[in-house]
């Protein structure tokens, strides 16, 4: 039997973000998903925002993206486990995908692969400050705020929400300037490990890629978005590795 020693790790993929290149990211997650060895993968983590406005209904889900979820289904099929953390853009994710067999979490999921320690997120809102920020995000997590917004029709609360996610993209025309060792997220890999030990800290959220050390000899890791290529990290078992691919032709 052949051993499951690989892990894979994929965030801010937006898909429906932008019309008219829909069909063609979804077309590279699906082929992104369908190049995975189930036979040799454990897990995939989705790390947030893979959809880039998502809103659940008790009877009503976002249409599309059936290809994406059928690949889903097929790695679980298969014996990989996938676990999904909410990211800002998905935090309205409940019961549908729980009850295809996907891990919905919130951020931060801490986990022992092999012989390291993962502390896994979106990465959006941790750290110190960002106030504003930071009641926003109680307010999407807020479950009256959550049975309020149901309470629309979904033909006018989708619109909105698609509205303020195409105002959020904007923001991303601009890459992000990542500050080092002053960046919130740094500061809170640093608290983290005063009390726990992460060999790893994997996010998203930034749409830039990063990869510093961390004072103590842990790793932080952000990564990159598939606006222009397809990124993602993979973990045998001994390295972690980065894999990207250019947009199909």
């Amino acid at each position: 039997m052949q051993e499951r020693n690989l892990t894979y790790f994929v965030a801010d993929v937006h898909l429906g973000s932008d019309p008219a290149t829909a069909a063609e990211k979804e077309a590279r997650f699906v082929q992104f998903l369908r190049s995975i060895p189930a036979q040799q993968t454990s897990a995939l983590y989705m790390l947030g925002d893979i959809w880039d406005f998502w809103y659940e209904y008790r009877d009503v889900v976002p249409k599309g993206n059936a290809r994406v979820f059928s690949a889903l289904m097929d790695l679980m099929d298969a014996g990989v486990t996938v676990r999904f953390i909410r990211g800002n853009h998905d935090v309205w994710t409940y019961d549908y995908l729980q009850s295809m067999g996907i891990e919905v979490l919130n951020q931060t999921f801490s986990v022992k692969i092999g012989d390291a320690v993962f502390c896994l997120g979106h990465g959006d809102g941790l750290g110190p400050g960002m106030r504003g920020y930071k009641f926003m995000r109680a307010l999407f997590y807020n479950r009256l705020a959550q049975r309020l917004f149901s309470t629309l029709h979904p033909w006018f609360a989708f619109r909105i929400a698609r509205r303020w996610s195409a105002g959020r993209q904007k923001k991303h025309v601009t890459p992000y300037e990542w500050k080092g060792t002053s960046e919130p997220l740094y500061k809170f890999a640093l608290q983290y490990n005063k009390t726990r030990k992460a060999n790893y800290f994997i996010f998203g959220h930034f749409h830039t890629p990063v990869d510093m050390e961390v004072e103590g000899g842990s790793r932080l890791i952000v990564l990159g978005d598939w606006k222009k290529q397809s990124s993602y990290l993979y973990f045998d078992g001994k390295s972690l590795c980065s894999g990207h691919s250019r947009n199909m032709e």
